[in-house]
This record gives C-alpha cells, structure tokens and sequence, in this order.
C-alpha cells in the first residue's frame, strides 16, 4: 500500500494500479488507472493533489442514496465524472464465527453482485477501456467491494494472475481502521458492521475460480455484460507497457 497509495486527508484507499506483472511479461502502466473510496470526502485541500494526478475520468460506483446521502466528488473542470450505479440487493447483516465463514459470506455476495449488477459492471470496464479517459479512477463508499470487483476484473483482463490480484485486494483491509475512525467522528452512532469490514485474499480467489466455472473464463463472463474483445484489446493496448 505504501509502494501504490496515495495519501489524501480523508480518503483512505486512493492507490495506483499500475506496476503488476501480467502472464506475457507485460507491466500494468503507472498513473493511468487508479481505485479508491468515497471521493465525495475531497476537500478543498485535498483538491490541488488530486489535481495533480492528472486525472480525467472519475467513476462512481455508489448506489444513487448514497450519492444524495453522502455527496459526489466535487466538480473539476476536465475531470469527467460518471455515476455507475452497481444495481445489487443490500447486503444482509450477519455474524460470524470465524474467517472461512466471513469468506464464504463474500463470495456469495460478490456472485450475487457478478450478476445483478452485470450491466453496470460491464458499463464501467468499458470506460476503464476508453484511452480517450485515462487517466482514470473508479470508487465505491469503502473502495473495497464494489471497487474490489471491477478492479479484480481489469486486472485479470489485462493479464494479471490471481494471486497478485489476491494481494492487491487485500490491501484495502489497512485502509479499515483511519476510514472508520473517520465515520465514527461523522457519525457516533454508527456501529462498524463487521461483516463488511473485511477483504479476505481467499475469498477474491474463490471468486475468481467460480466466475471461470460457471462461464469458462473471465473474458467469457466480460462478453456477457457488453465488454467484447475489442474493449479488452483497448484496455490491454493502453495500460499495458
């Protein structure tokens, strides 16, 4: 996280894409392609910074309450911004006696979301595929779940293999701690729901494994949502290196 993050006041899972190895040797470009959490929590001192990523493209993964509730990022002049509501039931509250049952847990979930929000899915990988709007940066509230599924679908369609996509993924449980810390000052009387504060790397893996079972491969679930070849080739062609 230190090697990829970007340091912001109030957002707390900002980091760069870029960098991974991909299976023909190939390298993720840094500064095109960046994954966050709630950018509504920009301010204005925060701004010149963000600016200074050249960023041109943001796409927000929220559900349209969160976006009214909580704000969008602020306007920038340049800066293009995209509402990409990821259409899936609410999570159910749930306890937990250990890990493999939190795992499986997200693994439903993000299943679940693989194919209510296939539209929404699919509208956001074509983005991340546009040249024309990178650099680019795709967010939900946490940056972790929403934002945790398309960035392991890019990843794996530029080429990266699941162990490091694994890796990358879990990196956004260090963000877990400053981000509540964060609402709880927002909000005092918001308990931290444990079953959403958790990014375990097998549970991206099972993920990953299930999505190539059920449709062959992730290309094959790609095509399903509206991503062909040539969108997979436009990614590949300008943020690989």
């Amino acid at each position: 996280m230190r090697e990829r993050g970007v340091v912001f006041a109030d957002v707390y899972n900002f980091r760069d894409l870029g960098g991974y190895r991909t299976h023909s040797g190939e390298t993720v470009a840094w500064h095109r392609l960046y994954r966050s959490d709630d950018l509504g929590r920009l301010r204005d001192r925060d701004m010149d910074h963000f600016a200074s990523l050249g960023i041109r493209t943001v796409v927000d993964l929220r559900r349209p309450n969160e976006v009214q509730e909580l704000g969008r990022i602020p306007e920038i002049d340049g800066v293009a911004y995209h509402h990409v509501h990821l259409a899936h039931p609410q999570w159910p509250s749930q306890g937990f006696a250990d890990t493999a049952e939190r795992t499986k847990f997200v693994v439903e979930r993000y299943r679940e979301m693989s194919l209510a929000a296939g539209a929404g899915i699919g509208e956001a990988l074509r983005l991340i595929a546009d040249a024309n709007a990178a650099p680019l940066v795709f967010h939900c509230i946490a940056g972790k779940d929403r934002t945790g599924v398309v960035s392991a679908l890019t990843l794996s369609l530029l080429g990266v293999d699941d162990q490091t996509i694994a890796d990358d993924y879990a990196l956004s449980e260090e963000a877990e701690p400053q981000a509540w810390a964060y609402y709880a000052r927002m909000r005092p009387d918001v308990v931290r729901p444990a079953h959403i504060t958790i990014s375990p790397r097998k549970a991206m893996l099972a993920f990953l494994e299930e999505l190539r079972a059920t449709h062959g491969s992730v290309e094959q679930y790609a095509s399903t949502i509206g991503v062909t070849d040539e969108h997979v080739a436009a990614m590949r062609g300008h943020l690989l290196s």
